[in-house]
């Protein structure tokens, strides 16, 4: 099984990547969290993978680190929750920041995320609330150091992200628009109301 790839990233969209290694290029999914982690194509990277074998494919997912692979992979062991959707959780909300709200049994903020209603929310709490606890109930990183992302999004953004979607852009095009907005200024997007961050996030996307 591959367990993690070194090599230049040949290509990058939304939603995969190519990295070539030695010469062979390998496809892989991610989270559009990883995504933003990327450098740009041309340029060496590394990420952690996942080989998931199926009898019609073989398909790799990429993390940018140990902690969300290890997260994708205890997703994918609950019940209706596939890869598609583990990455869809994983482009939502930071790692950290997951398991808090799956541990303290945080139902709005888990049904705030895309593809995740009540009752998949009740099952992540069901299933994981022991499993995350290594991870759950460590501070939430709520404003940007200088030069790191940004960790954690409230309400307001996962509001503006479905917004976004239900205007037709692609989820991780959503959360790229409001990430950019973030980056601009991180405490004042976290003060900002949802219509200011669609309005920001649209202009970005122009």
């Amino acid at each position: 099984m591959i367990a993690s790839l070194s090599g230049i990233l040949s290509h990058k969209d939304s939603s995969s990547v190519i990295i070539d290694v030695q010469g062979v290029g390998y496809e892989v999914q991610l989270s559009a969290r990883t995504y933003d982690t990327l450098p740009p194509s041309g340029e060496k990277t590394f990420l952690h993978i996942h080989t998931n074998v199926r009898e019609d494919a073989i398909t790799l997912f990429g993390f940018a680190t140990r902690e969300e692979k290890q997260l994708f992979l205890l997703l994918n062991t609950v019940s209706g929750v596939g890869p598609k959707l583990g990455l869809s959780i994983l482009s939502g909300i930071a790692p950290q920041e997951l398991c808090n709200a799956i541990s303290l049994k945080d139902m709005a903020r888990l049904t705030a995320l895309s593809g995740v209603g009540k009752k998949t929310a009740q099952r992540l709490c069901m299933e994981l609330g022991e499993k995350v606890g290594a991870f759950a109930l460590e501070p939430v990183q709520t404003a940007a150091q200088p030069g790191s992302p940004v960790s954690s999004e409230g309400f307001a953004m996962q509001d503006a992200a479905s917004a976004l979607v239900n205007l037709g852009y692609a989820q991780e095009t959503a959360w790229q628009a409001l990430r950019a907005v973030q980056q601009e200024d991180a405490e004042k997007a976290a003060a900002m109301k949802v219509d200011e961050l669609i309005r920001l996030a649209l202009r970005s996307l122009a």
